[in-house]
């Protein structure tokens, strides 16, 4: 797991600013699980792996000054943005607090069993033990909460098309690298996971998305592979004409008005606190 002080993908201002838009591209699926969720005016919220706070400060207009939203943070940065973000929006009522997702009970325990919903989106798939997150969510809730995660499972599968081998040796370079500190198909122990953590599953279903050069999605990945490849190379799962190799690749895709790529899938789920 990465330290409290940074993690996977970094937390400078490019990842910052890659999250918002990542935040906007995926909007109505985070909006649509929350409905799923049960997530209401006067609901509390409790936000693991917030960030810089892009979804909490949407879920914190949803709850309204009657509810609440608190996020669980493991950077600084992030906290110090999330404070800021929620102060320019007159959201009083939403909260972070430093600490690593893997001691949840510990860091909300002076509110264990007060959350009515637990969110965590993209956050299990940095950590080797998801199970004990899970739980540790599960302690935070209400009898009766619920909990929400949206998360990779077959991330490898990711294909361009027209087909490249650079692009491709890429995608594997990528996942050997997660694969140190995360795990990409986290998803696929999550019913095992949620049943032992005492969770009834309610939902579990797949997002699968084509990003197109001429869509939105397409900025997805594009700002995506700025900001990890140069990582992906640094630490030596990929070489430097590889990356290069790699960067040609998707800017000839882009180029490209029949290009596509399939984006790995995310999965969803929605569990119930027995």
């Amino acid at each position: 797991m990465p330290t409290t002080e940074d993690y996977l993908l970094g937390t400078d201002n490019v990842e910052s600013v890659r999250l918002g838009v990542q935040h906007r591209l995926w909007a109505n699926q985070a909006a649509a699980i929350w409905e799923r969720a049960r997530i209401v005016p006067g609901s509390r919220v409790l936000d693991v792996g917030c960030g810089p706070g892009f979804a909490s400060a949407d879920l914190a207009q949803l709850v309204g000054p009657g509810g609440r939203v608190l996020g669980v943070e493991g950077s600084p940065a992030y906290c110090e943005q999330f404070r800021e973000r929620m102060s320019a929006s007159n959201n009083a009522h939403a909260s972070v607090i430093k600490g690593d997702i893997h001691e949840l009970s510990t860091l909300v325990a002076g509110d264990r069993g007060t959350f009515d919903v637990a969110y965590a989106r993209w956050v299990l798939c940095f950590t080797k033990d998801s199970a004990s997150v899970v739980r540790g969510m599960g302690e935070a809730l209400a009898p009766g909460g619920r909990i929400a995660i949206q998360d990779y499972f077959g991330y490898e599968g990711m294909r361009l098309a027209p087909a490249s081998d650079a692009f491709q040796r890429g995608i594997a370079a990528v996942a050997t690298y997660w694969k140190d500190s995360g795990d990409l198909d986290v998803m696929g122990e999550m019913p095992r996971h949620l049943r032992e953590a005492g969770f009834e599953l309610e939902h579990f279903d797949v997002v699968q998305r084509i990003a197109r050069p001429s869509n939105q999605i397409w900025a997805w990945p594009t700002i995506f592979w700025p900001s990890f490849i140069p990582r992906v190379v640094e630490s030596g799962h990929l070489s430097e004409d590889e990356g290069e190799a790699f960067f040609a690749a998707w800017d000839e895709a882009g180029k490209n008005p029949d290009a596509f790529l399939l984006l790995p899938p995310v999965f969803e789920a929605v569990a119930v606190k027995r």
